[in-house]
C-alpha cells in the first residue's frame, strides 16, 4: 500500500473520529439542555402558592352589609390584575360566599381551568377539574342583570342551587338563561388582563394546569 493510500485511510479515520465525537458532543447537549428545563419546571412549581383545599360543612353567615360597596383584586400569578365590583344588594347571598371564601385565602392558587375562546374564563376550583368546591353548596339568587357585556361575573354550577367556590367572566355578550345562573359582579378595570388569561378546555385533555390566581383581596367602601 501506497504512502498516499495510508494517508487517505488516516484522513478517513480522522473525519469518522471528528464526527463521532461531534454526535456525542451534540447528545451531551441535548441532555443536558433538557435537565435544565426540568430543574427549572420543578423550581418554578416550588415557588407557586399552595391552593387552599380547606373545605367548609355549610355556608357562612351573613357578614357583609348590603348597603355597602364591595370590589375583589384578583392578582393573577403570571402578573398582572383586573377588579370586580360586587353586587351585594343584588345577590347577597353568593356575594357573601365570594367575600368569605376570598378572605380565607381559598382562591389562591386555583387555577382558571375551563377558558373558551369568545365564552369565558371559569375559575374558583381548587381541585382544578371542574368538579371541586368548598364543601358546601348554595341557592341561585334571581335578579335583573344580564349577559350582555364583557367582564359579567357569575357563578357557574352544576344546575340551579348548586353554587359553591366557581365562577367566571364572559369574554362578551352571551346567550345564557340569567334564570340558570347567578350574576353577582363585573369586571370594572383590568379587562385586557382578563382576555389574557390562557384558553385551556378540559375535555380535550390539555397537559397544563392553566393559569393561576395568586390571590384575591376584598375592599369594602
Amino acid at each position: 500500500m501506497s504512502k498516499s493510500q495510508i494517508s487517505k485511510r488516516e484522513a478517513r479515520r480522522t473525519q469518522r473520529s471528528r464526527r463521532k465525537l461531534y454526535s456525542r458532543i451534540v447528545t451531551i447537549g441535548i441532555i443536558v439542555v433538557a435537565i435544565l428545563v426540568v430543574i427549572w419546571v420543578v423550581m418554578r412549581g416550588s415557588n407557586a402558592k399552595p391552593v387552599n383545599s380547606k373545605q367548609y360543612s355549610s355556608a357562612p353567615p351573613m357578614q357583609i352589609n348590603v348597603s355597602k360597596q364591595y370590589y375583589a383584586t384578583v392578582k393573577m400569578a403570571k402578573g398582572g390584575e383586573f377588579v370586580i365590583q360586587l353586587y351585594p344588594d343584588k345577590a347577597p347571598i353568593t356575594v357573601n360566599s365570594f367575600v368569605f371564601l376570598a378572605r380565607q385565602g381559598f382562591f389562591d392558587g386555583v387555577t382558571f381551568h375551563r377558558v373558551l375562546e369568545g365564552f369565558m374564563a371559569q375559575g374558583g376550583d381548587p381541585t382544578g377539574t371542574g368538579g371541586g368546591g368548598p364543601g358546601y353548596s348554595f341557592v341561585n339568587e334571581q335578579n335583573d342583570l344580564i349577559f350582555d357585556k364583557a367582564g359579567v361575573v357569575a357563578m357557574a354550577n352544576a344546575g340551579r342551587d348548586t353554587n359553591g367556590s366557581q365562577f367566571f367572566i364572559t369574554f362578551g355578550p352571551y346567550g345564557l338563561s340569567e334564570s340558570d345562573y347567578t350574576i353577582f359582579g363585573q369586571v370594572i378595570s383590568g379587562m385586557d388582563i382578563v382576555n389574557g388569561i390562557t384558553r385551556r378546555d378540559p375535555s380535550t385533555n390539555p397537559a397544563f394546569a392553566g393559569d393561576g390566581i395568586e390571590s384575591i383581596s376584598i375592599t369594602e367602601k
